[in-house]
């Protein structure tokens, strides 16, 4: 019997030595495997923050949370002191898991066949928070257990603190102890007093309850517990302790209220920009701890964003978007999407396309300067039914049904608009020369190569138009906008400098310049005609010379203008495309254009375009379209390719004679066929 229980004894101790080396071998497993496994990151989200072109402060992205990192050595001693006197008394002297509240919670959570009792040490709250959810199963323990060691293996003991006090959640959106400290009290954590301290250490816990913006009498309990534990401690001298217990904290009205962006369809563009520099996702530039410095113009934009609300009426429907760009670089100066972004985040410069009317012309007329003309071009203005290729009757009509029923030239044409003229022309260059042309300015979708496209039938964005026209102000170099100059991660290394571009020329130089004089001539009362210039409403508010188009359709204004240092379109009208029936609706484009470009030239001196080698200026007589002289009338200044200005003088009166010296018999013959298709 003695014998039996022997080797019993004998097998159960086997057994027990086998299991002990199993279990040391598979210890030591794990451990080679946490060792080769490396450090898990710990590498919480971060708030991005966005910077104006004179670094000023003009956002923070928080991504879905709000977050700020700071670094041990910058970590508030009161904030550390009533943390890890709360949380975790033995945090120094463990190794990720103190056993005796484990031990005991173990009892406890078995006697109730619960999970409820919790013995987590800083470095377990820290794996939970990181890398699982807050579920209480026992997988997810097993697996906080797992990171609790690689953690406490390959970090320090401040290092995993550090981590601790940036990422544990304080409520209302706020992880870590600087964002909240922040959010409650409006200040650094490494200003808080003992009673601030104390309160943020209680809220972790459970922020529904302990958060004083919540519960403040739940809260303010907790608070006084924890100075008491600190006192007691030895944490706290006396004196402190009775003043901290005496203190009337003060909560920031930030905690309750919204902060009011600014250029919020700017900011978008601008994380939409930076994911596509960085290849990543829009959420991980928002949350990933950079700082963007962009383009923006904070004072330009104030003023863009004030003249929406000064100039279209708060009740009115009517939408509008403006951009200003700057046209030697691309760099996007101010920008708005529309009136309301908390009503509607949908960007209008971007992603609405329209029609943009008679503000499509100027690319028309860059190609007939390419291909003949000059400023005196002289076409028929009359109702006119023209006869298409495929047979169809098209009658294009001007506004209001107004007429010069003569000829008129191609610089009185840009600034009356008139619409029978670009048809005509169009139909004389192909409307695929058109279609091409408008290629070279920048628009990337094929536009249809029909006759009516001279009017601007295509729909186009905003931000296509306006650098079309930044084409124009910069002498025809390719314009791509942009609003990023640098972005710097959160150890302030730059991961992306925008540097300086040689711009390819596109254009024309001589062509450009001369079509940017005539685009002047819609401000310019001596090109008056048969009705006003189309921006005659708008000239006594102007205090230097601009060059542009407006554009007109039932649903759309349109008013996009340059200077040589910016360019800058306006667009107005319907979500919906309904028709814009109240006159002054009409106005406000132009309205809106003329107050953000006066704004932004306000104090400077005027800036001319240079007039490139080749190009000549005449002064020219109005009446009959040659040099002008003292004696002669009304004259304007008007540029030429050398060797296309006409050769005689208003004096002599010599117009039959002088047509017929400068019209090439080629474009001659051509116009003459397009007059037989032509039916009045």
């Amino acid at each position: 019997m003695k014998f039996k229980k022997y080797r019993l004894l004998k097998r159960i101790a086997s057994i027990c030595f086998w299991l002990t080396g199993i279990g040391v071998i598979l210890a030591a497993c794990l451990l080679v495997l946490i060792f080769l496994m490396g450090p898990p990151k710990m590498n919480p989200e971060e708030n991005t923050t966005l910077y104006s072109a004179n670094n000023e402060v003009i956002g923070v992205e928080k991504g879905v949370e709000n977050r700020h990192w700071v670094e041990i050595d910058h970590l508030s001693e009161k904030v550390i002191t009533a943390t890890v006197e709360l949380e975790d008394q033995h945090f120094y002297d463990h190794h990720g898991f103190d056993l005796k509240r484990i031990a005991g919670a173990i009892w406890k959570n078995l006697s109730t066949q619960s999970l409820k009792e919790g013995a987590s040490t800083i470095t377990q709250q820290l794996a939970r928070n990181l890398y699982l959810s807050h579920e209480k199963t026992w997988n997810r323990k097993l697996k906080e257990a797992f990171y609790t060691m690689r953690l406490e293996m390959h970090y320090t003991k401040d290092e995993i603190l550090e981590g601790y006090l940036n990422t544990i959640y304080y409520g209302h959106g706020a992880y870590g102890a600087e964002a909240a400290s922040q959010y409650f009290f409006a200040k650094p954590q490494a200003d808080l007093t003992w009673a601030e301290a104390a309160m943020l250490a209680g809220i972790p816990k459970g922020p529904t309850y302990y958060s004083p913006l919540n519960n403040e009498e739940n809260a303010n309990a907790r608070k006084d517990m924890i100075l008491k534990l600190l006192w007691q401690k030895d944490r706290m001298t006396d004196a402190e302790y009775t003043l901290a217990k005496q203190e009337a904290l003060n909560y920031a009205e930030t905690a309750v209220t919204a902060h009011a962006e600014i250029a919020p369809f700017f900011q978008d563009i601008v994380l939409q920009e930076a994911a596509q520099l960085l290849e990543l996702t829009e959420e991980e530039i928002r949350s990933g701890g950079y700082k963007i410095y962009t383009t923006l113009d904070k004072e330009l934009q104030a003023e863009t964003e004030s003249a929406l609300e000064e100039i279209i009426p708060a009740e009115s429907e009517l939408e509008a978007a403006v951009l200003s760009i700057q046209p030697d670089t691309g760099a996007v100066l101010a920008l708005s999407g529309g009136r309301d972004y908390t009503a509607s985040m949908f960007n209008r410069v971007r992603s609405a396309k329209r029609m943009p009317g008679s503000s499509f012309k100027p690319f028309l007329y860059y190609a007939a300067l390419e291909n003949g003309y000059t400023p005196l071009t002289k076409l028929m203005s009359k109702p006119t039914k023209f006869t298409l290729a495929d047979g169809e009757i098209y009658q294009p009509s001007n506004f209001n049904h107004y007429y010069a029923n003569e000829p008129i030239t191609l610089a009185q044409a840009i600034a009356l608009s008139d619409n029978v003229y670009a048809v005509r022309t169009n139909l004389y260059l192909g409307p695929e020369t058109l279609v091409n042309t408008a290629s070279m300015f920048g628009f990337e979708e094929t536009l249809p190569a029909v006759a009516s496209l001279a009017l601007g039938t295509a729909a186009v964005s905003l931000e296509e138009l306006a650098s079309a026209y930044g084409m124009l102000a910069n002498g025809g170099k390719e314009l791509t906008s942009y609003t990023i100059e640098k972005i710097a991660d959160k150890n302030d290394k730059a991961v992306f400098t925008r540097k300086p571009e040689k711009h390819e020329q596109i254009l024309d130089a001589q062509t450009t310049f001369i079509l940017t004089q005539l685009l002047q001539g819609i401000f310019d009362p001596k090109l008056n005609g048969y009705m006003p210039v189309t921006g005659s409403t708008i000239s006594d508010e102007l205090t230097r010379a601009y060059a542009g188009k407006s554009g007109t359709t039932p649903a759309d204004n349109w008013m996009i203008g340059y200077s040589p240092s910016i360019v800058t379109g306006v667009w107005t009208g319907y979500d919906d495309n309904r028709n814009i029936e109240k006159l002054d609706e009409t106005r406000y484009a132009k309205e809106l254009w003329a107050k953000v470009m006066e704004y932004a030239h306000e104090g400077k001196s005027q800036d001319f375009f240079e007039t490139p080698k080749g190009v000549v200026g005449v002064p020219i007589d109005m009446e009959t379209g040659l040099k002008a002289t003292p004696n002669c009338g009304e004259n304007r200044m008007m540029y030429f390719i050398q060797g296309t200005e006409p050769q005689g003088y208003c004096e002599e009166q010599a117009i039959p004679k002088q047509i017929a010296e400068e019209t090439d018999t080629g474009l001659f013959q051509k116009w003459f066929q397009l007059f037989l298709n032509e039916e009045e």
